[in-house]
């Protein structure tokens, strides 16, 4: 199965915008947005009140609720520090792969959403037909959340959202929500020669660390499990310590950035309860000396999971459109919750292989990917159109 040449083109074009979350992506939505202009959607821009950047939404068709939105995000993470064999910010092909950033996570999708927008024929129309790019994804779901406001006011009420994240276009259900949080550890400095006299920034941080690992001990022997997933349990991961100044010097602060992906019935709330406990805990032995020694706890970004029954009728629409009954929970978090919290029925299904393929160098998504990609599109037209819509 191959793809539509258009398709190709236009992820050449998208691939050529180094769209990575710490640079603007306004050059590569206004040239999304002219193509959309051009095929007769009506298109709204979604601007980042702070940053140089915006997402776009736009609609073609009947007005009123129903219809399908097809979403995708615009950014890509670093290339720096990658052994690429190749110039990232160009699309290279090779035998039955298409190389360059983003070509997997996720702009094959977005090229299919963009070609698609090019033959579809707003007469033939039977629903509305709605398309949102976001940004900054990769940091967290940060643009998609600063959109939300001003797209539930467009009053949209799509019966089905695809949100194109590489699921080797195989449906998928469901993924953990993630909150990102970090602690701030207050000691009392001093000489390290006398250091039993003070309290040691780092030894707090570092008992928290065990404590957050017994944590991830319990999550993973407790009965709260889904089995569809690669590790079946929520997680808590530790991902950077920060703290002193020199070595013959008792550290008076430290700081650990972590992070909790959880299944829905592991709430943040618990988690956050149980880690001020253990906050408590660790800073009592030394309170009646040393007042100023604490533990601050900060949630500083989160996206919601995304958990919709295998037996709903979009969850089985998408099975049918995309030709794969195979239907999986993926490990990485996607916008897709976002959605499903306005009470639009969401799927997750894209092309490309997130394990073996996003994030890495030499980035690639196979013609046999995109190709079936376009077949969903395809018979996505066809079912909301009608004949008009031909491969």
């Amino acid at each position: 199965m191959t793809p539509h040449q258009t398709t190709l083109e236009i992820l050449k074009r998208l691939i050529s915008f180094p769209t990575v979350s710490a640079e603007s992506n306004l050059a590569l939505i206004d040239y999304a947005e002219t193509l959309l202009l051009e095929a007769g959607f009506e298109t709204q821009r979604l601007p980042d009140p702070e940053l140089a950047k915006s997402g776009l939404v736009a609609r073609m068709g009947a007005r009123g609720s129903g219809g399908v939105l097809l979403s995708a995000h615009s950014d890509v993470v670093p290339v720096e520090g990658q052994a690429w064999t190749r110039f990232p910010f160009e699309m290279t092909r090779d035998g039955d792969r298409v190389f360059g950033r983003g070509a997997t996570d996720m702009k094959g999708y977005l090229a299919a959403m963009l070609s698609l927008a090019q033959r579809v024929n707003a007469d033939a129309l039977n629903v509305p037909l709605m398309l949102i790019i976001s940004y900054d994804e990769e940091i967290g779901c940060q643009g998609v959340r600063k959109m939300m406001p001003a797209f539930e006011g467009l009053g949209w009420a799509p019966e089905l959202c695809i949100v194109g994240e590489p699921t080797s276009m195989r449906p998928a259900t469901g993924h953990k929500g993630k909150a990102a949080l970090r602690a701030t550890f207050h000691g009392v400095s001093g000489h390290s020669a006398l250091a039993p006299n003070y309290v040691n920034a780092l030894h707090l941080a570092a008992d928290f660390i065990t404590a957050l690992r017994t944590i991830q001990g319990e999550y993973e022997r407790s009965g709260v499990q889904d089995t569809a997933y690669d590790v079946a349990y929520s997680t808590v991961h530790v991902g950077t310590i920060q703290g002193g100044t020199a070595l013959n010097i008792v550290p008076e602060k430290a700081v650990v950035e972590f992070e909790l992906r959880h299944l829905p019935k592991d709430t943040l709330q618990d988690f956050v309860d149980r880690l001020a406990v253990e906050a408590d805990r660790l800073c009592a032995p030394f309170r009646d000396r040393f007042t100023e020694v604490g533990i601050d706890i900060e949630v500083t970004n989160t996206y919601p999971g995304l958990e919709i029954a295998q037996g709903h009728r979009a969850v089985q629409r998408v099975a049918r459109l995309c030709g794969s009954d195979d239907l999986t929970k993926v490990a990485f978090g996607t916008e897709a919750g976002f959605f499903a919290g306005m009470d639009i029925p969401t799927v997750v299904c894209g092309p490309g292989c997130m394990e073996g393929q996003g994030h890495k160098a030499d980035e690639f998504v196979t013609l046999a990917q995109l190709g079936q990609c376009d077949a969903m599109m395809d018979r996505l037209a066809a079912e909301i159109s009608g004949p008009s819509v031909t491969r």
